[in-house]
């Protein structure tokens, strides 16, 4: 059976015409399509204990057919009713284990055929691990005895994965409970039901604003689908096989037992629902059951979220958060917004952080109240626990300690903007305790923390790890990323030795891991992985750096073909860009990357191109500011082409961008980017637009970093809106959109409305439109004709700009289908 690309709009002779067609998937040049099948670099996770690591082999990019398969579009969730899970999982294909430091790889004894791993964890003692496998109707649980290398299944239990990963490990290490299908749920409902009558949603003068959102439901059959496979049975199971269930069935959301595996926080989804925000708002039951089943205590029912601001602060009222004290047997947590969850609303308090502990019967303790909203806590010991808060409004984040023994007030640790990344100081490395929870790694006096940064720098990223007194906020760089290598912190395996997994990489070494003794310097090779892109040669890549006209700092990474030679001219250029919205100059301009990464090409980079001659500015720096009083969004045209024009200009310094052949791209907002300087500039001969938006009208209640409504700031959705200048586009664009975009605001009908009014007007456009594709692109025929779409249109008009018409019909030779 064929399976085709619908493209509108045909190549060569029909340049003029505006007819569909059908059109068999191509390939692209034979060097592009290569380093697109390059395999991917395996996945590594560590023992939590030092002595394994775990390998996982990725799999190919997808076949069509597999992204094909039925999907259910349902309240914000994508499922595949034949498995009961996600419909769209990326798998591991195989597993590995190593002793560590230097034993033998073992590869996993045991796994099934045709494997599709995901949901991969250790058990809290490290001796086990367990995964998800997803055969064609159902998803399992299966165990790795790590000693022994060898999987088994759990039998006669079939996982509920719509709302996540399905299971999770009890302390014990013996016991695992589960989110299984009911059995007795009987057959699906009947989606070919004769409507009973009209549709009808009302508001009686209620303020319910809601974001754009995909995939919501919209009629009564998709409300029983909804209940029918998210209704879920909570089962304890046993390393033997032995399974016992927990509670009632519901659409139960998540599962977590407590440190002390005694009991399990359930929340629970239920009526009535909206057809206008996805289940995560929906109304929410918490409870607390015991390893028995029996429920001890509701936390808390909260009614449906229909009326939280759209601020990007905002949250419901009541209880919300619920968790678990990691470092305490048996204690909950939660947090309640003192300001009605508008961050509009004047409070010198946001939020508070409650706890109760078991047996859940007494009052609950105040245990912090912040002067900004919430945003996370980390538990360490009864002396120590690291709390975080922010302010959108003007991207400020403070970090507390909270001396929880003594009930001692928020001491502030870090008070800094939240973009300000040179000044980020990193991450608290957090460790399993006694019981498997992961908890901030101490010192005994609970004083010593130890974090792992980026390290961002004038001279790009260079990862470090900090030993920090939170008394005394002095610190003690243990080690810091050098040239010519980039180096990442992964874990810490030891503390009092400075001993540490790191993975190290260079512009022509691709990431490995390495054992790595901070004292010493000593380095042990733990991977031995190899360069997948051979056949592309020395890459050249350079990190530029220079200024825009109103003197914010502005980054790109430089890409030239691997033979490149400065005698040899100006090339044609491709640039690519996403804009990023920032509140002071400063943080605009802070340089961004690492001149030593190596370079992956994933299934959207534009480096593909270094192949064909073009050079490449990848990661363009568009930064949109707004200082004090202004938002960004109220200059954008000004700042977006400001930016693009001081990239190609520095390229035309270096001798290396022919400004009269350059090509921009983007995807998502990117590509609404793309749009925008088609429209108000003509500093590009085409544009590649993928998955864009370019009618802000059809997210009037906020998009990206713009929180202000539509009816606020009717100005700024008017002038960002490239839909409103689509008669001043007169530069070739090519839209490209994934049929099943699943990105809250990037509905497919942005493309096709903007398509039709630039065809409406003239325009040279071309329309692509990948059938079961969501917002990023997964299946092997849709990336290679994608990239053979986009390589055509660089082609036709960049690179040979003269010979315009002069492309051959998809049927000719420059074209092939994909194999």
């Amino acid at each position: 059976m064929k399976i085709y690309c619908l493209t509108l709009a045909l190549w060569g002779a029909t340049l003029g015409s505006t007819l569909a067609q059908d059109l068999p998937y191509q390939m692209p040049p034979r060097a592009i399509a290569a380093l697109a099948d390059a395999p991917a670099t395996p996945r590594v996770s560590f023992a939590s204990n030092g002595q394994w690591m775990l390998l996982q082999d990725v799999q190919a990019m997808p076949a069509i057919q597999d992204l094909s398969q039925p999907e259910l579009r349902v309240a914000g969730l994508r499922i595949n009713p034949r498995t009961n899970g996600a419909s769209r999982v990326n798998y591991a294909t195989n597993l590995r284990l190593r002793r560590l430091p230097e034993g033998k790889e073992l590869l996993v004894q045991g796994l099934p055929a045709k494997a599709r791993i995901s949901d991969v964890q250790w058990s809290p003692d490290n001796t086990k691990v367990a995964f998800t496998h997803t055969t064609a109707d159902h998803i399992e649980l299966w165990i790795v005895d790590v000693a022994s290398a060898s999987a088994r299944l759990v039998p006669n239990l079939f996982l509920n994965g719509i709302f996540g990963i399905p299971y999770e490990w009890v302390s014990d290490s013996k016991t695992l409970v589960a989110k299984a299908v009911v059995s007795g749920r009987g057959e699906a409902p009947n989606t070919l039901v004769t409507p009973s009558g009209p549709i009808v949603q009302e508001n009686s003068g209620r303020t319910a604003a809601a974001r754009t959102y995909q995939d919501l439901l919209k009629n009564s059959t998709d409300e029983r689908l909804f209940d029918y496979y998210g209704l879920t049975q909570v089962v304890k199971v046993g390393l033997d096989g032995r399974m016992h269930p927990l509670g009632q069935p519901g659409l139960i959301q998540q599962v977590s037992t407590s440190p002390n595996g005694r009991f399990v926080l359930v929340k629970r989804r239920h009526r009535p629902y909206s057809y206008t925000l996805p289940f995560y708002s929906f109304p929410l039951r918490v409870e607390v059951m015991n390893m028995e089943g029996l429920v001890v205590k509701e936390l808390s029912d909260q009614p449906l979220a229909d009326n939280v601001p759209t601020s990007f602060d905002a949250v419901p009222i009541g209880p919300r958060s619920h968790g678990w004290r990691e470092d305490a047997p048996n204690t909950v947590f939660w947090v309640e917004a003192q300001d009605g969850g508008d961050p509009k609303t004047e409070a010198a308090v946001r939020d508070r952080i409650y706890a109760l502990p078991a047996p859940f019967d007494g009052q609950a303790q105040e245990l912090a109240a912040l002067p900004l909203r919430f945003q996370n806590i980390r538990w360490g010991t009864d002396k120590l626990a690291i709390v975080e808060g922010s302010r959108w409004s003007d991207r400020h984040e403070t970090t507390w300690t909270l001396d929880l023994a003594t009930k001692t007030s928020l001491t502030p640790l870090f008070d800094r903007s939240a973009q300000d990344t040179y000044t980020d100081p990193g991450t608290p490395f957090m460790e399993r305790n006694a019981l498997g929870r992961y908890v901030l790694a101490t010192d005994a006096n609970s004083a010593t923390i130890y974090l792992l940064g980026a390290g961002a720098s004038a001279e790009g990223d260079r990862p470090f790890v900090d030993e920090l007194d939170v008394r005394t906020k002095k610190s003690a760089r243990w080690w810091r990323s050098a040239a010519p290598y980039y180096e990442v912190p992964i874990t810490i395996l030891d503390p009092s030795k400075h001993v540490l997994v790191t993975r190290r990489e260079s512009p022509q070494e691709v990431p490995n891991y390495f054992l790595r003794d901070a004292r010493t310097t000593k380095l042990t090779a733990l991977t031995k992985f190899t360069n997948p892109y051979t056949s592309l040669g020395n890459l050249q890549k350079q990190v530029l750096k220079y200024k825009r006209a109103d003197g914010v700092d502005l980054t790109a990474n430089l890409y030239l073909p691997p033979n490149y030679k400065k005698e040899d001219g100006p090339l044609p250029t491709l640039m690519e860009a996403y804009p990023v919205e920032f509140k002071n100059k400063k943080d605009a301009g802070q340089v961004k990357g690492s001149p030593y990464t190596f370079t992956r090409l994933n299934w959207g980079s534009p480096v593909y191109w270094v192949t064909q001659g073009y050079a490449v500015l990848q990661g363009t720096s568009i930064p949109i500011v707004g200082e004090g009083n202004k938002e960004p969004n109220d200059t954008y045209v000004e700042q977006l082409t400001a930016s693009a024009k001081a990239a190609i200009d520095e390229g035309q310094r270096l001798g290396v961008v022919d400004p009269k052949r350059v090509a921009v791209m983007g995807h998502s907002y990117g590509a609404f980017m793309t749009a925008n300087l088609l429209a108000h500039t003509n500093l590009f001969k085409a544009g590649i637009a993928r998955s864009g938006a370019y009618n802000r009208t059809l997210t009037p209640f906020g998009f990206q970093g713009e929180e202000r409504t539509y009816w606020q700031a009717p100005e700024v959705y008017s002038n960002m809106s490239p839909f409103n200048f689509a008669d001043k586009i007169k530069t070739p664009i090519l839209l490209i959109h994934g049929e099943a975009d699943n990105n809250s605001g990037t509905f497919p009908i942005q493309s096709e409305r903007f398509y039709n009014a630039l065809k409406g007007h003239g325009a040279t456009v071309r329309y692509v439109v990948l059938p079961a594709e969501a917002h990023g692109y997964a299946a092997r025929e849709s990336v290679m004709h994608m990239l053979w779409e986009m390589n055509t249109w660089l082609d036709k008009y960049v690179k040979n700009p003269a010979s315009v018409g002069a492309v051959t019909t998809p049927d000719g030779a420059s074209a092939a289908p994909v194999k």
